[in-house]
């Protein structure tokens, strides 16, 4: 008796949700005991109200007319999960470059520092990585700077040109004047000394 009430119960809630969330079973427990939520949830994918990104993550999909069902960005998608494990998370590799505007690659395979846990999370072609890391890799306070340091590091001393600098320096305006004095501390002595030229 248990299994339709949940899933009617579900895409009830469902209504309540921007078209384009990025669900988990957790957010549907006060529903169910987790094998019911999981098995209400793969009948609603069924029914095509629910697309499956990968285990235990959903889509309530935007449909586009042309386009159909709009996928969210690896971004949308590592944010969501971030905000149900309740754990920090920094772009690392391409990921920081394409962010700031240095690549247009959009990468496949993209890698994030986190204080949560570490796991792998394939969705279709595309791959999340968080790695866990010290806190001190997760202390970074603004964004552009901490994106910056990653990019930074990404690139490597020995291969980062004036120009790529002058275009980081330029970004790092953007930023308030206190979290680049504290993200610098937090960085290697090399990308230290680019982020505090921005300030002078």
């Amino acid at each position: 008796m248990e299994r339709p009430q949940v899933e009617n119960k579900i895409a009830a809630v469902l209504k309540t949700y921007p078209k384009g969330s990025v669900l988990f079973v957790d957010d549907f427990l006060d529903y169910g005991n987790p094998e019911s939520v999981k098995k209400a949830l793969l009948r609603l994918k069924e029914k095509e109200i629910l697309v499956r990104l990968a285990h235990g993550i959903y889509l309530y999909p935007k449909i586009d007319k042309e386009l159909g069902v709009l996928f969210p960005s690896t971004e949308e998608i590592s944010n969501a999960i971030a905000r149900r494990d309740k754990a920090r998370i920094v772009p690392t590799g391409v990921q920081a470059l394409n962010k700031l505007g240095l690549s247009t690659q959009i990468p496949m395979k993209v890698v994030y520092l986190t204080d949560g846990a570490a796991r792998t999370v394939k969705v279709g072609k595309r791959t999340i990585t968080f790695k866990k890391t010290s806190p001190k890799n997760l202390l970074a306070q603004g964004e552009i700077s901490s994106l910056a340091i990653q990019a930074l590091k990404t690139i490597g001393q020995k291969k980062v040109d004036e120009n790529t600098i002058e275009r980081i320096q330029a970004i790092l305006k953007k930023e308030k004047k206190e979290n680049i004095i504290n993200d610098a501390k937090l960085s290697p002595a090399w990308i230290n000394r680019i982020l505090m030229q921005t300030i002078k």
